[in-house]
């Protein structure tokens, strides 16, 4: 892929997580996804630039995509747009900077606040781009800690139905499950306990994540928030903090039974994922591939083996250093920004 720049960083400011990526002569050297609580004020982004600095540090470029404009402490939408596009402007005030804003492509920042209904929670769309522009046909699915994407991808161009997050979540290419934040009352609303279907209390007594730790599937790096209780994120704590959505101790069941329960939910949210994905494929065809990014790339394997369908990593298929493909796919969206935007700059 060309590049006009030589470092370019991509920026995805998120409403949870900040993820950075920085792009040398064409080749993604670094990226890195840090928590950002940004219904808790705008000095968690202030923060969370600081702590990700050396990512973009010396950079030709800096390109951003956000979805943080849904954080609560915005009254609207374009209210969330235009202040972020405000702080991006304070943060890096000189040097060159584009706001990805989706079907309308990379405009500077007074153009992006003009059009706010692009800007908002573009990500997705600049991630299943490069998939588009790597491999031509495809159903690229995007599982990160609070949302999945799954989007089409035909003849090398992004083939979505709906653009806006109101429009995606009615035809399936949003789904509103992710891999480690995700309550787990909203995957299910019962569980098995010793063949008895139990109903779950609803409170936020315990998230996927739990589930997916318990199941050892779940890398540590990736759940980077609080657990439900705020006590240890081990085996021992998500047992019990999964035990009291079912009203029980840890000790009630034996490790095999909770396993068994946890295994439940995770099939739930592959439930989930897998009736939206087989909506948005329709058409493609049998040879094209899923391809995945985000920290839920384990589920979506799931996913593909259960569409028979070849499956494709991000990190497999971005130019690359070995060493942070993985987290270059975790941080996909700021990937794919720092590669797009290099290549059109």
């Amino acid at each position: 892929m060309p590049n006009g720049k030589k470092i370019v960083a991509g920026f995805d400011v998120g409403g949870a997580h900040l993820k950075v990526a920085r792009v040398e002569n064409g080749r993604v050297v670094a990226a890195a996804s840090v928590a950002m609580p940004l219904w808790q004020g705008l000095d968690r982004l202030e923060a969370a630039l600081h702590e990700t600095a050396s990512l973009y540090a010396g950079s030709d470029l800096n390109a951003f995509t956000m979805t943080g404009e849904l954080a609560d402490i915005f009254p609207s939408r374009d209210e969330g747009v235009a202040t972020l596009l405000d702080r991006i402007s304070f943060h890096f005030p000189g040097g060159e900077k584009l706001i990805y804003a989706g079907r309308s492509g990379f405009v500077g920042v007074n153009r992006a606040a003009s059009l706010p209904a692009d800007v908002a929670s573009a990500n997705w769309h600049a991630t299943a781009a490069l998939v588009a522009r790597l491999k031509g046909d495809a159903l690229f699915v995007d599982m990160g800690s609070t949302t999945t994407d799954i989007i089409l991808v035909r003849d090398g161009t992004v083939a979505s139905q709906g653009y806006t997050d109101a429009e995606r979540l009615s035809t399936g290419e949003l789904v509103y499950t992710g891999f480690t934040r995700t309550f787990l009352f909203g995957v299910a609303s019962s569980a098995p306990v010793r063949g008895q279907m139990t109903p779950l209390m609803n409170e936020y007594f315990a998230s996927i994540a739990d589930a997916h730790r318990i199941l050892g599937v779940l890398d540590e790096a990736d759940d980077k928030h609080a657990s439900a209780d705020g006590r240890a994120k081990t085996v021992a704590g998500s047992t019990a903090r999964l035990a009291r959505m079912v009203g029980r101790d840890a000790g009630d069941l034996s490790l095999r039974e909770w396993r068994d329960i946890a295994a439940w939910f995770s099939e739930q949210q592959l439930r989930l994922v897998h009736d939206a994905a087989f909506r948005v494929a329709g058409a493609l065809p049998d040879d094209a591939p899923i391809a995945a990014a985000g920290t839920g790339r384990w589920q979506i394997k799931r996913l593909a083996a259960r569409m028979e369908r070849r499956f494709i990593d991000l990190a497999d298929i971005i130019p690359a250093g070995d060493s942070v493909r993985g987290e270059a796919s975790n941080a996909g969206p700021a990937t794919a920004i720092a590669l797009l935007a290099g290549a059109v700059s």
